[in-house]
């Protein structure tokens, strides 16, 4: 049996999230894809192997490129999301600690959305053992822009039901990258996304966040009415059949030593 040693929150949140996982998080965008792709040179020969693929939201995007994807993800409802959607990609259980592929493996690994939620030093260590020489690491992450007044009162109504779950806003998870040898200084490229919806998509988006998945089931719906009575009521986004999310796409890249 695999042991998955994954934080409390992951685990328990995203094994009930992968409905709300799939319909309420944001795809990405094509030009942060298409950048991804060409710096990290993933081609029809490449061996990809995607860390912590959740419902495949990031996996798909891959296969345009011809590359021979693997999937990887710990939590057992994500899975079984995945493979209902995806069941022609390889998907296998294992975590970003303990990952099932041999050492030099791979070309590239790309974590899309996750990376803060590993233990970051063994994680990179491992990634290193299964990247074959000079392999390449991606990371990607949406990010809502907080500077509009109603996507901040939405960060309002979800952080205090944080309970020191791992984010990727702290930035906590860089500090591995400079207490090792084992890659090359991490880059950044920064896109923009709009994600449209409805009051409903916003609702899941809000729902699909482990620690607000992972509460009590009335606690959970007393959060998701106060999303529900945000979008209705606040002047950006009220009397609207679409409502327009807008995002931050972070692009992280290195190369293995």
């Amino acid at each position: 049996m695999v042991n998955n040693n994954i934080h409390e929150k992951a685990a328990i949140g995203f094994d009930r999230a992968g409905d709300s996982y799939e319909r309420g998080r944001p795809e990405y965008p094509p030009e942060a894809i298409s950048f991804l792709v060409n710096t990290l040179q993933i081609d029809a020969a490449s061996n990809v192997l995607d860390l912590g693929s959740g419902t495949g939201k990031f996996t798909k995007l891959l296969v345009p490129s011809g590359a021979k994807v693997v999937a990887v993800e710990p939590v057992e409802g994500m899975r079984a999301k995945f493979q209902s959607l995806l069941p022609t990609i390889k998907l296998l259980n294992g975590s970003a600690e303990n990952i099932p592929t041999g050492d030099c493996s791979v070309d590239v690994v790309i974590a899309a959305q996750a990376f803060h939620w590993f233990d970051t030093p063994a994680a990179l260590r491992e990634i290193h053992r299964v990247l074959k020489p000079n392999g390449k690491l991606g990371l990607i992450w949406n990010a809502r822009d907080e500077s509009l007044d109603w996507v901040g009162e939405l960060t309002k109504i979800i952080d205090p039901h944080e309970g020191g779950a791992p984010r990727y806003k702290s930035m906590r998870w860089q500090n591995a990258f400079t207490d090792t040898n084992l890659f090359s200084k991490i880059q950044l490229q920064q896109f923009v996304y709009t994600q449209v919806g409805t009051i409903e998509t916003i609702v899941d988006r809000i729902g699909s966040i482990s620690f607000i998945s992972a509460l009590p089931e009335l606690q959970k719906k007393v959060v998701l009415d106060q999303v529900r009575r945000l979008v209705h009521s606040h002047p950006d986004t009220r009397d609207k059949t679409e409502v327009k999310l807008p995002y931050r796409t972070d692009v992280f890249w290195c190369q293995k030593i």
